[in-house]
């Protein structure tokens, strides 16, 4: 999915710590809200919300399944003129997400598994990489599409 790009300020990354609980991916998601709309993507709008559910399931699967005790994970904004790439390192080496393809679906009466699935339909692109340190950063790219005067 593409969204509309807005005119760049000051700062086009936003980077930040959380630790490696349910409250620290919650706080991760409304952080990353605010720094949105101060770039210009207003709180609820649909690029807004697009975004904001990537890092929520990237921030859930960190504290899940890439939780180590006592480690941080770490979630970076990085925006161009023309992509917004969100970025969840984690220091857990193993359990890396499959990427030879798309995400597997979990059987039907599963409660769990389907986070990569959106994130695989929400994004242009995503991965996984390696990361300075020990572990793995899971990232997605959303394509901006410039309009004409922005």
């Amino acid at each position: 999915m593409s969204i509309p790009a807005h005119p760049r300020t000051t700062s086009d990354r936003f980077t930040h710590r959380f630790s490696s609980t349910r409250r620290g991916a919650r706080l991760a998601r409304l952080l990353v809200l605010q720094q949105l709309d101060a770039w210009g993507f207003p709180y609820r709008s649909e690029p807004s919300d697009l975004i904001a559910a990537i890092v929520a399931e990237l921030a859930a699967n960190a504290v899940t399944h890439g939780r180590v005790p006592g480690r941080d994970f770490e979630v970076r904004l990085t925006r161009t003129a023309t992509t917004l790439r969100v970025e969840v390192a984690d220091t857990r080496t193993e359990d890396r997400p499959p990427v030879d393809g798309a995400p597997v679906a979990p059987p039907p009466d599963s409660e769990t598994g389907r986070g990569l699935l959106l994130v695989a339909g929400f994004a242009a692109r995503w991965g996984v990489a390696e990361r300075r340190g020990p572990g793995k950063t899971v990232w997605a790219e959303i394509d901006l599409i410039c309009r004409g005067g922005t």
